[in-house]
């Protein structure tokens, strides 16, 4: 019997490494409009990652290099302020920078969006 390495990142459990691939699947329409522009380093040469594991969390956009997360943010968390914050500050103590967008940010003026990511990339 062929032992098959594990493709799943260090530290992430094999059900968040599934529910990240439900969600690059399931992706919203604010998401799949930044992911767009995200994708394939067009943004200046930028490498994200989308819906991607990091630690017990699903980031929505994350740039290694940069160690930047990028989340856009729903209705749904109008309803949950605390956790999202408590979340960023989990994000931040692992040394990550976290933007956070609405929908109708994304869906209003990508190209704004855009260019806060890019100058918070920049340093």
């Amino acid at each position: 019997m062929k032992h098959r390495a594990s493709r799943r990142i260090r530290g992430v459990s094999r059900r968040i490494q599934e529910r990240a691939r439900e969600l690059r699947r399931d992706m919203t329409p604010a998401e799949r409009v930044l992911w767009g522009r995200l994708r394939n380093r067009q943004l200046e040469g930028l490498k994200f990652r989308r819906q991607h594991p990091l630690g017990r969390f699903i980031v929505d956009f994350c740039c290694a290099q940069h160690r930047l997360i990028v989340e856009v943010d729903g209705g749904v968390h109008r309803n949950q302020r605390e956790y999202d914050e408590a979340r960023t500050q989990v994000l931040q103590a692992y040394g990550y920078r976290v933007l956070r967008f609405s929908n109708e940010a994304v869906l209003g003026d990508v190209d704004a969006v855009l260019e806060v990511i890019a100058e918070v990339a920049r340093g």
